[in-house]
Formats: structure tokens, C-alpha cells, sequence
């Protein structure tokens, strides 16, 4: 025990994050599935929004590889901009929450790593609010793996912009195949089983939802 929160010493849910808006012709769409289906073959539960896009790929990958699926949904107001539960999005267990800032920290609650895609403004905002209780929690935050090449380029213009500070830098990984998430993957879990990484902290001990 730490700090009255037990130590985790594997990774057992990952949460995928991405944009709604593609269909499953687009390159973005095949590369979350294959992703998922490789974590899902290492034996790793997929979270994601219940949505499509992204969201719908994750869950493909994941029921290609026999795995369990947890989706967090929020049935949307017709006249909000937001994709809301997809039918087509296959989940084995479903948290329905109350409205989007409950369905992004449940979401977060859920995972012990978040898998970040290209998106739009909801990616966004999920990715800062990652971002930042990872910092707050740092060296017990829940790592990101970001995946894409052009994060390299967003994340200098951060730099280049904003007062950051060090560890703000420390709690990602960037990444541009499956086979690298997995290992980034791997690599968190490996850490923590040496202590060079306490305890995944849950969010939810410090804030209501």
C-alpha cells in the first residue's frame, strides 16, 4: 500500500480515444482496429465511448481477438454536436453516464493507459485532460501513447508556446505502428513491476463524478 492506494503491478484496461468522424474506408479506421486487435491479443480489455470512428474501430479490433469490450456511453440531447451511442459499436459491458464531463472521467476512470488518436475538438479536450492529471499525478499518473507522427509536430508547437514543466513531458509516448503501442505498453507494466513507477492513480479518489 501507498498512501492508502494499492500498487498495480499490471495493466489490465486501456482506453482509446479518437475522432468519430471516419468511416471504415479511412486509413485512421484501420489503423485503431489493428492496434486493438494487437492489444487485444496481449490479453488487454478495450475502453472506448461507444461511439464510431475510432471508438467502433477499437471495438472491431478488440471482437477480432476474442476480447471483452467496455463502452462508456452518453445518450446526447439531439440538438448537441456529438456522435452519441453507436449501434454498430459492439461492447460486452456498458457504463451509461449522464452527460459528456461524466462520460470523459469515467472514460479516464476506466483506463490504466489512454491510447490517443488523430480527432477533433473532443479528442482534444479528452487528450488535455489526460494530459494534465498526469502531471498532477506524476509518477503515479496514467501514462499516454500517443499514436501518429504528427503528435511530434503538435506537441513542439506546446513547447515552443506554453511554460511547461519537465515531467510535463515524461508521462507520453509517441508512437506510429501496433506493434510499438504494445511495447510502450509493456514497457509501463515493466516499470511498474520494478517500482520505478509507484501506483496507477485512479482519478475518481479525488474527484466526484
Amino acid at each position: 500500500m501507498s498512501n492508502g492506494i494499492p500498487k498495480a503491478e499490471s495493466i489490465n484496461q486501456i482506453a482509446i480515444f479518437g475522432s468519430s468522424h471516419i468511416d471504415e474506408n479511412n486509413a485512421l479506421f484501420k489503423e485503431a482496429f489493428e492496434v486493438c486487435e494487437k492489444l487485444a491479443e496481449a490479453g488487454y480489455v478495450i475502453v472506448n465511448g461507444g461511439g464510431p470512428g475510432v471508438m467502433r474501430a477499437a471495438s472491431m479490433g478488440a471482437k477480432a481477438a476474442a476480447c471483452k469490450v467496455i463502452g462508456v456511453t452518453f445518450q446526447a440531447d439531439p440538438k448537441m454536436h456529438f456522435e452519441g451511442r453507436d449501434p454498430f459499436n459492439r461492447v460486452d459491458i456498458e457504463i451509461k453516464t449522464k452527460n459528456y464531463v461524466e462520460r470523459t472521467l469515467t472514460l479516464l476512470k476506466e483506463g490504466q493507459v489512454y491510447v490517443i488518436f488523430n480527432g477533433g475538438t473532443g479528442t482534444i479536450s479528452e487528450f488535455g485532460m489526460a494530459w494534465g492529471l498526469a502531471k498532477l499525478y506524476f509518477g503515479h499518473h496514467k501514462p499516454l501513447v500517443l499514436y501518429g507522427k504528427f503528435w511530434e509536430n503538435i506537441i513542439q508547437v506546446f513547447k515552443d508556446n506554453m511554460i511547461l514543466r519537465p515531467e510535463e513531458l515524461e508521462v507520453y509516448k509517441i508512437v506510429d505502428s501496433p506493434d510499438a503501442v504494445l511495447q510502450a505498453i509493456l514497457d509501463f507494466e515493466n516499470e511498474l513491476k520494478q517500482g520505478q513507477h509507484l501506483y496507477v492513480k485512479a482519478i475518481t479518489d479525488d474527484f466526484s463524478i
